[in-house]
């Protein structure tokens, strides 16, 4: 750990001096000097935490390939985890597992709107009284959270609510903040309304904020946590007008699973999918250039981020996390764009660290999940992480020089029902919160998925080790793909496994879909049942190629 450099703010120095000068009216100049000598000052040298999360980030889509302050002052500078996934592809259950290092099935943060979800659910189960912010901020850390909090956020409570542990607050709290213009945003509890100019850009408007905050608190000496979320580039994927045109030209990307030719072997709500028609393989590409226009914002928010560290003495003795709350898709297997399915486009994401020791330019094939960010930052700060959290620390995959300890042999993800609630209603039911005046522009918007479903895809849990990938659903339905032999998931082999296999995969994820904190260390330890072929293929693989 890299101790930072600091200086006691002016006002305080001033007082020191004043006061060692009136001593010295009535005490010998050596007496004066010594004290002067004597004075020191409490230094916090541990590292600040700086956590970057976008909202519906791709990385199966190669949207981080058009990020170039990224991948030069992130991925060159640090580690990248090419196996990191969500618990749950779902904003708000997604934000809620990062907060509390749980799974879903632990916090009971399930969906994006009450009754199950939402910001709502989260306060009804006072799990606001726990998270890594007040653990950050009970251990002497300034904290500030800048842009998206939780779905929902602010009703019901007052539009100018801050929940506990934050020290700074800059979270939209009405009108129309996912279109990036036209949003009031809750700063420290004053509400602020911002129009459609170009300098109200709320992506810009949080990349100025964080920035101020970085330059004020280097002076106190204390050590901070910034958590930064961006609505980019979630949906209506607007860019900043200096990006608008873009990439023009550029069609979303079109791996063997983009409009599957063959899904009877998907479940039967992937198997009623007609391919996709010109019309919306045309809406698909104009949707993925918009995200990559706004994405760029975000790219420069990065780029400022690190100067403003690197200009206030801070670079050296920060940890800059970046990752998304969920992956997307776009076209796969005959699928409009939208995320929580359990196949790769979803539930994975891009997670790239850098910081004091970190080794710059690794690729780590750890399977890591966002549970693992809350311990992490304890571990960083010098904390214990309360019983409850099902994750594991990543600082001994962050050290350089340091042997890599035994871990996870595969990652959970789960999927919850949408309480009945109908596509068109499926975020908030009818009538909570919409009526609000302003109240209902902060509800998040309908992805195409949502708004061509006939009916909510069916809950599931799963588990993805290193080399396959199982999917247990609540219809009773299965899948199983070898992700050595088949990475884009066209052939389920759940039909004609071994059933001795699909015995021991379903003992497995029964275990692991009801762990709980340190249980949950013990069940993705587990020995991995052997997929025929699956393992053999994978040590034979080249380690950068696995």
């Amino acid at each position: 750990m890299h101790p930072r450099m600091i200086s006691l703010p002016l006002t305080t120095l001033l007082l020191v001096i004043l006061t060692l000068i009136g001593a010295q009216a009535s005490v010998p100049a050596s007496t004066a000097t010594q004290a002067l000598a004597s004075v020191s000052v409490a230094v916090d040298t541990r590292p600040n935490i700086v956590l970057i999360l976008a909202d519906d980030l791709d990385i199966q889509l190669g949207s981080l390939e058009v990020m170039p302050n990224l991948k030069a002052l992130l991925a060159a500078q640090g580690a990248s985890f090419d196996q990191a996934f969500v618990p749950i592809s779902l904003c708000c259950p997604s934000r809620a597992s990062l907060l509390r290092g749980q799974y879903p099935h632990n916090h009971g943060v399930y969906t994006n709107g009450p009754p199950t979800g939402g910001f709502q659910r989260f306060q009804e189960l006072n799990l606001e009284d726990q998270t890594l912010a007040t653990a950050l901020q009970g251990a002497g850390y300034r904290t500030a959270l800048l842009g998206k909090y939780l779905n929902g956020y602010p009703d019901p409570a007052a539009q100018s609510f801050i929940p506990p542990g934050w020290s700074e607050w800059y979270s939209p709290s009405s009108d129309n903040a996912y279109s990036e213009y036209n949003y009031s945003l809750n700063e420290n509890g004053t509400l602020v309304a911002y129009g459609d100019a170009p300098a109200d850009y709320l992506t810009d408007v949080l990349a100025a904020k964080a920035n101020s905050f970085v330059t004020r608190t280097a002076t106190t000496g204390e050590p901070f946590f910034i958590e930064l979320a961006t609505y980019a580039p979630h949906l209506p994927y607007t860019p900043a007008p200096r990006h608008v045109g873009l990439f023009a030209g550029v069609q979303a990307p079109r791996p063997p699973s983009f409009n599957e030719a063959d899904v009877s072997d998907k479940p039967a709500a992937v198997q009623g999918k007609p391919l996709l028609n010109p019309v919306a393989i045309s809406s698909i590409d104009t949707s993925y250039r918009l995200r990559l226009q706004s994405l760029q914002a975000v790219d420069e928010l990065i780029a400022g981020l690190v100067q403003t560290l690197a200009a206030s003495g801070e670079l050296d003795s920060t940890y800059i996390f970046f990752t998304s709350d969920n992956g997307y898709h776009m076209g796969a297997h005959r699928l409009s764009s939208g995320k929580y399915t359990p196949y790769e486009e979803d539930i994975r994401v891009p997670l790239l660290v850098r910081g004091p020791g970190v080794s710059a330019g690794v690729v780590r094939r750890e399977l890591v999940s966002n549970i693992d960010l809350a311990p992490t930052f304890a571990e960083i700060a010098g904390l214990t992480p309360p019983a409850q959290v099902d994750g594991r620390s990543l600082v001994p995959l962050l050290q350089a020089g340091q042997s890599a300890p035994a871990w996870r042999q595969a990652v959970l993800f789960e999927q919850y029902p949408f309480a009945g609630q109908q596509p068109s209603s499926r975020r908030y039911p009818a009538g909570i919160g919409a009526a609000r005046i302003g109240y209902a522009g902060v509800l998040e918007p309908l992805d195409p998925q949502d708004v061509l479903a006939a009916a909510p895809q069916a809950a599931y849990q799963g588990l993805r080790t290193a080399t396959y990938k199982y999917v247990e659903y609540s219809t009773g339905e299965r899948e199983l793909y070898d992700l050595v032999a088949d990475p884009y998931e066209l052939q389920n082999l759940a039909a004609g496994a071994d059933p001795a296999l699909l015995a021991a995969l379903k003992g497995w994820l029964n275990t692991y879909s009801s762990c709980a904190g340190a249980g949950c260390r013990s069940a993705d330890a587990l020995t991995p049942p052997i997929l025929p072929g699956s393992l053999s293929r994978y040590i034979a693989l080249p380690l950068l190629e696995r």
